[in-house]
This record gives structure tokens, C-alpha cells and sequence, in this order.
């Protein structure tokens, strides 16, 4: 398959040429970090001022080979709606379209499929608080049980409730999923959820009979700070923006 970039044109809002790129960004981090999963999983984003519309990425591209214009823009059933030279995995959108229809601000989702979420996502007691990492996640984690692959629209009402007011969600032996107010937001969360997972999978892998958990009233009291700071910067905004100027010099093409 030839990856195709669209030319840049003047089709896009400033705002939905910004939310591309971003988007586009986010793919690359995690195609860097080895987070990718082949040509599955997916990143989506609502197009700003676009209640309808969302951005997703090609259907047989590896994260390393998205970019800001080859991403495809559909509606809540998956249609795609603007020209593009790939489909996109109909199947992959059961679980972002339910959570952008029905869940308020959700206007990014990330899903990921690491060894490490996977793991925890297997494990019984789902993440342990036992890492900073998870208590920058406000108002914990949601768990959604595992219903098969994701092909039926009636599991979306079930993955919804689920979710609830959470922003970070372990889908039982399957994965991880984040949301956010912008991409910027999502990306963060699914950071630090990732970073959790991998150091609880790294502490029981160290010989050690039980994982130390840190005391409830910390972790509240902790993630009550987190959440303060974050309203002053905008969750993730400082951390995609260095991330975007790293992938700059290492003169990815991630904006074409």
C-alpha cells in the first residue's frame, strides 16, 4: 500500500487544521513509545465546531504513518464523509463512536492495546494504586468486562455506563482507553495510565510477595493537587506541545 498525504488546501478551519495535527502528533508518540498495535487501535477526535464529525485514523496504516491530512473524517455511524484514498475499521469505531455520542466533553478517545495494559487489564484486581503515575487520573479508573470483538452496537450502552465520570477506563482483557476535552488531554491520561500499568506489571515481576499500595487518603489528596495545577496549564498542553517540538526535530512528517 502507498501512504498518501493529502496537499495542504485551504478546505480546513485553522481549528480543524490544529486538532489534525495534534492528532497526527499523538500517533507518532505512541508509534515512538512502541505502543502501537500493527494497523489497529485508534486515536479519534471531534472536528472543532463540528458536533457530528470525527477524525480517525486510515485503516492499514501504522501509527508511524499518520498524518495530519491523510487522517478520515466520518460521522457517528462510521461513513466516511470527505474524500480519502483509504477506509477506515468500521469495527474499531463501535467503541470511540459510542463514547463520543454519549459522553460529555468526550471530543478525543484514545484505545491502546500495550503488553502492559493488557496485562493489568487481565489481572483481577484491575491497577493497584501503587504508582504516581495513577494518581494523576481524575476520579480513578472504569472497568468495562470483555464482550467479545467489538462488532455489536448493543454493547455500546453497557461500555457507556461503564464509563461513567471517569476519564480512564481498563477494558477487561483487552486494552486501555482514555478521553479528554481536547487531544492534548486524552493523550496525558493515557500517558500516565500507560506509565501505571507498566510499573505495576514491572514491581510484581520484582520478586516482591505483594505490590505496596499508597493509603486512599493519599491518593485522593494527591490527585486533588494534580487536577489544581492541570486547570492553570490545561491538561497536556505543555506536554503534547514539547512532544510535538521533539518529533519536529526529528523531522517526522507528522503536520503534512
Amino acid at each position: 500500500m502507498t501512504v498518501t498525504s493529502m496537499p495542504r488546501t485551504n478546505r480546513w478551519s485553522e481549528e480543524e487544521r490544529q486538532t489534525r495535527e495534534d492528532l497526527a502528533a499523538v500517533y507518532r508518540v505512541f508509534a515512538a513509545k512502541q505502543m502501537d498495535d500493527l494497523i489497529y487501535t485508534h486515536i479519534s477526535a471531534r472536528v472543532p465546531g463540528d458536533e457530528e464529525h470525527f477524525l480517525i485514523n486510515p485503516f492499514g496504516l501504522m501509527y508511524e504513518e499518520v498524518t495530519a491530512s491523510n487522517l478520515v473524517k466520518i460521522d457517528l455511524q462510521g461513513n466516511i464523509v470527505e474524500d480519502s484514498a483509504y477506509p477506515i475499521n468500521y469495527a474499531g469505531f463501535i467503541i470511540h463512536g459510542a463514547v463520543h455520542e454519549a459522553v460529555p466533553g468526550a471530543h478525543c478517545v484514545i484505545h491502546l492495546h500495550t503488553d502492559s495494559g493488557v496485562a493489568v487489564s487481565c489481572q483481577r484486581d484491575g491497577l493497584i494504586d501503587a504508582s504516581q503515575f495513577g494518581m494523576f487520573l481524575p476520579g480513578g479508573i472504569a472497568y468495562h468486562d470483555y464482550e467479545g470483538l467489538a462488532f455489536d452496537d448493543a454493547e455500546k450502552p453497557r461500555l457507556v455506563a461503564d464509563i461513567g465520570q471517569c476519564k480512564a477506563m481498563i477494558l477487561r482483557n483487552h486494552g486501555t482507553l482514555t478521553i479528554g476535552e481536547t487531544v492534548a488531554e486524552a493523550f496525558f491520561h493515557m500517558y500516565n495510565l500507560e506509565r501505571a500499568c507498566r510499573v505495576q506489571v514491572l514491581a510484581q515481576a520484582g520478586g516482591q510477595a505483594e505490590v505496596l499500595p499508597i493509603a486512599p487518603e493519599i491518593v485522593a489528596h494527591t490527585r486533588a493537587q494534580k487536577s489544581e495545577g492541570a486547570r492553570l496549564a490545561g491538561i497536556g498542553t505543555l506536554e503534547l506541545a514539547a512532544w510535538k517540538r521533539k518529533l519536529d526535530r526529528m523531522g517526522s512528517d507528522f503536520r503534512n
